[in-house]
């Protein structure tokens, strides 16, 4: 109707060049509107333990079994649309419920829960932030290339750590945080000084699969080529415990009997005297944000 009246309107005068840009948006946002609408939304069927709910969020952490087809078993965040779906909700409820996925957009709907927790929280309801200053131990690792490496050998320079798994089926989680370490690696090596003193580490938590060789096939993609591991490391705790310390360290939830911890999203600075700088939960940072972390860090070590 608005757009007729437009079209009338031109009829009676001749309109401006202000009027078409207006029109020309008006149809855009039109085109836009339409195509969101069009955007498929699939459903699955989760299954799962609560780990954990915050209902300012909102969003629920829950161990999921396994959705056939989509993903694997883990534990990880779920928004949720309302936050009064949460309210029946506690740490060891066993749920089911409707898993949307609309392109890079994911939640629950319609959760039930089908056995109430008879006793404490799960392992992991609670978990440790970690704060400035913090020593960070020399936690060991297996990188792409199958090496030993340990985050001793990079004290001297500041450390950029965070945690991902090669088969994360979600936009918004690890492929958005390698994402964000590709801009924040190409930023760091446009400086020959700060590529010198800094150093790239991404952790997965998924060590039955993400093998020296898939850790290698998937860091590529974000490296540029192989000479690109000496600024940026994927790596994996070789055993199950050094798994568990750092999850436990740097503030993710932890499962010891599924071998699973939190799908959330754990991201450090660490200075160059090994310490903690800064600790980032979830994405909500940028490149550059990082990147003044970097300098911040450096100054204060001189």
């Amino acid at each position: 109707m608005f757009a007729n009246r437009i079209a009338r309107f031109g009829r009676h005068r001749k309109t401006t060049r202000f009027e078409e840009i207006l029109v020309a948006l008006f149809f855009l946002l039109m085109v836009a509107t339409g195509c969101s609408k069009l955007l498929p939304t699939k459903q699955y069927t989760m299954t799962g333990k609560v780990i954990s709910v915050d209902a300012n969020k909102p969003e629920v952490i829950a161990d999921s079994k396994a959705i056939p087809g989509y993903m694997d078993a883990m534990t990880m965040v779920y928004p949720v649309k309302s936050a009064s779906a949460l309210k029946s909700l506690a740490p060891g409820d066993e749920i089911s419920a409707d898993l949307k996925v609309q392109g890079n957009s994911y939640w629950l709907e319609n959760i039930q829960v089908t056995k109430k927790s008879s006793g404490p929280p799960p392992q992991g309801a609670e978990f440790r932030i970690p704060q400035p200053g913090d020593a960070v131990p020399d936690f060991a690792l297996i990188n792409q290339n199958g090496q030993h490496i340990d985050l001793k050998q990079y004290q001297g320079k500041v450390v950029l750590l965070t945690f991902i798994y090669t088969r994360c089926p979600f936009a918004d989680y690890c492929p958005r945080i390698s994402g964000l370490f590709a801009d924040l690696n190409r930023k760091l090596l446009e400086s020959p000084e700060l590529s010198r003193r800094t150093h790239l580490l991404s952790v997965s938590f998924d060590p039955a699969h993400d093998t020296p060789a898939v850790l290698r096939k998937y860091g590529v993609t974000y490296v540029g080529n192989a000479s690109g591991f000496a600024h940026w490391d994927f790596a994996v705790p070789p055993k199950k415990n050094e798994l568990a310390d750092m999850a436990k360290f740097f503030g993710l939830n932890y499962e010891p009997d599924s071998g699973l911890i939190t799908h959330s999203l754990s991201t450090t600075i660490i200075a160059p005297d090994g310490r903690i700088f800064r600790w980032y939960h979830g994405s909500d940072w940028n490149a550059d944000e990082l990147l003044r972390d970097v300098q911040d860090a450096l100054q204060n070590q001189s």
